[in-house]
């Protein structure tokens, strides 16, 4: 395997485990050089034993040496493969070109991620959620009386508020008190929806305890 080919896949590798869909986009030399594949965090695995020995193998890739990538505009790639091709290359030419933009060959791309690939490039398989918790059950109350709502009384002359006491308009349909401001619906356990009265604190029908009123 040469030096070119191994950052070839060192790339696929990195890229793979962080973002498979950069695999089939244009790369910014920049992003390559410093956060893709950075030379410190990548030298053991490229092999290489110092930082010009990667800016000159990232050169090759960028010149198009193995046919691992290709690299735009052509009139950039150009200058690189000048350069590799001198016998003193500037390897700070990929710093003046930090914008050229360098994408993955298909052919060697999937020979990569095939399924005979020596790689493991799939990135880890994601973490499903825990299960949510079930909510708390309710309480059984099959065995309780069901109840219908009762609307509001018409009141008849001489009935009387359920809050206060006090006498209400007979011959109209009364909802609300009109000394204590009370709501004359009934009392419903929310509960069972058995009827209640204003004094309880517990129904009778279910046992639920009620809230101040």
């Amino acid at each position: 395997m040469t030096d070119v080919e191994r950052f070839f896949r060192q790339i696929v590798r990195n890229l793979a485990a962080s973002d498979p869909s950069r695999l089939h986009r244009p790369l910014p030399l920049s992003d390559i050089r410093e956060t893709i594949v950075p030379y410190r965090a990548n030298r053991r695995a490229l092999q290489l034993e110092s930082s010009e020995d990667y800016e000159l193998v990232l050169l090759r890739l960028c010149a198009g040496e193995g046919g691992f990538a290709q690299t735009e505009p052509d009139e950039v790639r150009a200058e690189f493969a000048a350069q590799i091709a001198s016998s003193n290359p500037d390897l700070t030419i990929a710093y003046r070109f930090e914008n050229a933009v360098v994408s993955l060959e298909p052919k060697p791309l999937a020979q990569v991620l095939g399924p005979e690939s020596d790689l493991a490039f799939a990135p880890p398989a994601s973490i499903l959620p825990p299960p949510e918790e079930a909510p708390p059950a309710l309480p059984d109350l099959s065995s309780v009386e069901p109840y219908e709502t009762v609307p509001a009384p018409d009141p008849a002359a001489g009935s009387r508020c359920i809050q206060c006491g006090g006498s209400l308009p007979a011959g109209r349909a009364v909802r609300f008190c009109p000394h204590c401001g009370g709501s004359q619906a009934p009392l419903l356990c929310p509960g069972c929806n058995a009827r209640l009265e204003p004094e309880w604190r517990h129904c009778v029908s279910c046992g639920l305890p009620l809230a101040e009123r």
